[in-house]
């Protein structure tokens, strides 16, 4: 491998992904990234782990959520492994699927059928957040090599901050979102009832709290309905 090609690539694909105007498309870039740019490569995804439930985000092939969805039946399996932050595990490379795995002896029957040849993992985290797993997958045994195995790295460390920066923008908007929603409804309830701001929000919070229902949600049905209810 070039390395001076690959850092070229990976300085402008790390213009790219901050480029993106929603996480989804920045996950997308990423593993679309990993399947051009990691020697090997058939196939990414991006798995997260809710307790024992997988979520599978912006899979470039059906063999990505199939693997997920075996790994999450099984409660067990490589990637599933790598999301979990409590074992300390960075990064994991499985070079051939058709000998004997000892680790994952049921996942690595089932990803076989799948076909499955060879496969790495790589952590997507930030000194204080962790996400879940960037996972590779090769239908050819052997597939993945040192080089590939640097550069998938490379490339889930520049994932990481990239994911991270298009969810706090998504967050952020989400909150502006909120505001707006609020203020609105707030609006209403002073023109309705001839209250004050702060008499109007006071409403609103308590029956938010009476009723166990989040203010956002409380405000979005005021907006709709011109009242409580």
């Amino acid at each position: 491998m070039d390395w001076r090609v690959f850092a070229r690539e990976m300085a402008s694909m790390a213009r790219d992904l901050l480029a993106q105007d929603s996480v989804g498309a920045t996950l997308e870039h990423i593993t679309r990234a990993a399947t051009e740019r990691v020697a090997g490569c058939d196939a990414a995804g991006i798995l997260l782990l809710h307790g024992n439930r997988v979520e599978t985000l912006a899979p470039t092939h059906d063999l990505v959520v199939e693997s997920d969805r075996l790994q999450e039946h099984l409660a067990a399996g490589p990637c599933f492994d790598a999301a979990r932050t409590s074992t300390g595990e960075r990064v994991f490379r499985i070079a051939d699927f058709t000998a004997e795995q000892s680790r994952w002896p049921t996942y690595a029957a089932g990803a076989r059928e799948l076909g499955v040849g060879s496969m790495m993992g790589f952590l997507l985290y930030t000194e204080d957040e962790d996400f879940g797993a960037l996972n590779l997958y090769a239908h050819r045994p052997g597939a993945f090599t040192d080089d590939s195995e640097t550069a998938g790295w490379l490339l889930a460390s520049h994932a990481a901050v990239a994911f991270s920066s298009a969810r706090s923008h998504a967050q952020m908007e989400q909150a502006m979102a909120t505001r707006h929603v609020i203020g609105e409804a707030i609006g209403i309830l002073m023109g309705s009832h001839h209250l004050t701001e702060e008499q109007a929000f006071d409403v609103l919070r308590r029956f938010s709290q009476e009723k166990n229902i989040k203010l956002r949600e409380v405000a979005r049905q005021v907006c709709e309905k011109g009242r409580l209810t």
